[in-house]
């Protein structure tokens, strides 16, 4: 039993108290245990091929933090000037790494979404508040894996003729590339069209549309739920000590670090660590209860 095994209204909780935890926050202990979490939830959840996706998202922003420090220059820390002779500063250098550190966090974080939310959840969640929203969201989260896969079937069916994505030289491999988008974006307006028109005769958008549903809040959402709020409350106490401000200008100031500050730090490390653990734990009482056999 994984994450996405709990009821879809504790998926949701989570997932909106860690995105907006990562938007939200700017101290740089709380934006790093965020990423990793994300990171390691990641791996787990969707294998080894997010593992060089998220390592990619590194460098990435790294170049950002120096595009940022080249036209932003707020701070008082002079590293260097660039090539325009504009002054580079510690301060606008940090700032940067930690807006591209949250970009990717949140794009890290919305993989592992992806990977748990499924459609059905979706409709079960927003089906009664708005049948056109939900419907929405049901055909986009579908949609993505589907175009994904529609993209690699038009790529191999063009290799077999000479024209796929990676023959031919660099002006080839640009043309074909820019063929295969054109027919993926034909596909993807044809399949949103008949969607839309199957589930309008379906009767998705009729008022009072129920849908049937297999998910029971029991006692093991119960006790997630205690524990997620439970780490809530610890995060949320140190937002108003104030433990996860930080300033960028004109200095670098944050909190000192007490050692209530570990606890605060613990609870929201605890807080982002939920899923994983969970599956964890679920791995190893199944490989405990095979070995009894």
């Amino acid at each position: 039993m994984g994450f996405e095994r709990c009821h879809p209204a504790v998926n949701l909780i989570y997932f909106t108290a860690v995105i907006a935890g990562m938007i939200a926050f700017q101290h740089p202990i709380f934006l790093a245990v965020s990423f990793i979490c994300a990171f390691l939830y990641s791996v787990k959840r969707n294998g080894r091929r997010t593992l060089a996706f998220n390592l990619c998202l590194l460098p990435l922003a790294i170049a950002f933090a120096f595009y940022y420090s080249s036209y932003h220059h707020f701070g008082v820390t002079v590293l260097r000037r660039n090539f325009i002779g504009n002054n580079m500063t510690l301060e606008s250098l940090v700032y940067g790494l930690a807006v591209g550190v949250v970009i990717a966090g949140v794009m890290i974080w919305m993989s592992c979404v992806y990977a748990v939310f499924s459609s059905d959840k979706v409709v079960y969640l927003f089906g009664r508040v708005s049948p056109r929203l939900s419907l929405f969201l049901a055909i986009l989260l579908r949609m993505v894996p589907r175009i994904k896969k529609e993209a690699k079937r038009i790529n191999m069916a063009r290799r077999g003729i000479g024209m796929g994505a990676g023959q031919g030289n660099f002006f080839q491999r640009l043309r074909n590339g820019i063929c295969i988008f054109s027919m993926l974006i034909t596909w993807t307006i044809e399949s949103l069209t008949m969607a839309s028109e199957s589930m309008r005769s379906r009767g998705s958008a009729l008022r009072g549309r129920t849908a049937f549903s297999i998910y029971r809040f029991d006692n093991r959402d119960r006790t997630y739920v205690i524990v997620l709020f439970g780490c809530l409350t610890v995060t949320l106490m140190g937002v108003l000590l104030r433990q996860t401000d930080m300033v960028y200008n004109p200095r670098l100031i944050w909190k000192p670090i007490t050692p209530a500050s570990w606890v605060f730090y613990g609870g929201y490390a605890l807080l982002c660590l939920l899923p994983l653990l969970l599956e964890l734990w679920t791995e190893y009482r199944f490989r405990r209860a095979r070995s009894m056999l």
